[in-house]
């Protein structure tokens, strides 16, 4: 099928308007609707109406259920980096998980970033999760020394380093294993 030409009648596909080419710039198509307002359509997204012959509704609904129905499923393509990221992050900064941490002792917020991470954790291991990143931040070490020791508690799984470009050393990456 050749381009469509400036003054032609077309029909957009997925909706209801119509109207007259007035520019066309590679793909992209211009057309003046019936009610006088310019919009511009991929030329994959038009049909070509003819003043010749004559199409029904019927026809055009047939056509617009042809052009939206589902193809054959493309895998998306994943990048080897990317099928190696994990699925989950959990951001322990307190300042994510607390509106305010006004009257708060370390203590108190070093719970709550434990809690939030022990939740997390099993959550991952409940929905099937392989790959988990805690980030903790660089501070004092504490509450990586923490995580780390919570981690220890489960068979299941180890704990490393996240990926230092991505991370610097403020995280760690959990991968859990998953039993058949």
């Amino acid at each position: 099928m050749d381009g469509f030409r400036i003054g032609e009648r077309v029909e957009v596909l997925d909706e209801a308007i119509s109207g007259l080419v007035q520019k066309v710039e590679g793909d992209r198509v211009t057309l003046v609707t019936d009610q006088g307002f310019p919009m511009q359509y991929n030329a994959k997204e038009l049909i070509r109406m003819s003043g010749t012959i004559s199409v029904s509704n019927q026809q055009v609904s047939q056509v617009k259920k042809e052009k939206e129905a589902p193809r054959g499923k493309a895998a998306p393509r994943v990048r080897p980096k990317e099928r190696q990221a994990p699925k989950m992050e959990v951001d322990l900064h307190i300042h994510q998980l607390l509106p305010s941490t006004k009257g708060m002792s370390n203590f108190d917020m070093l719970n709550i970033q434990l809690e939030t991470a022990k939740r997390q954790l099993e959550f991952a291991i409940d929905k099937r999760i392989q790959k988990v990143v805690f980030i903790h931040g660089v501070g004092e070490g504490i509450l990586k020394e923490e995580l780390h020791y919570l981690f220890g508690k489960y068979d299941n799984l180890e704990h490393y380093d996240a990926d230092y470009q991505k991370y610097g050393l403020g995280a760690t990456e959990v991968y859990i294993f998953q039993n058949p």
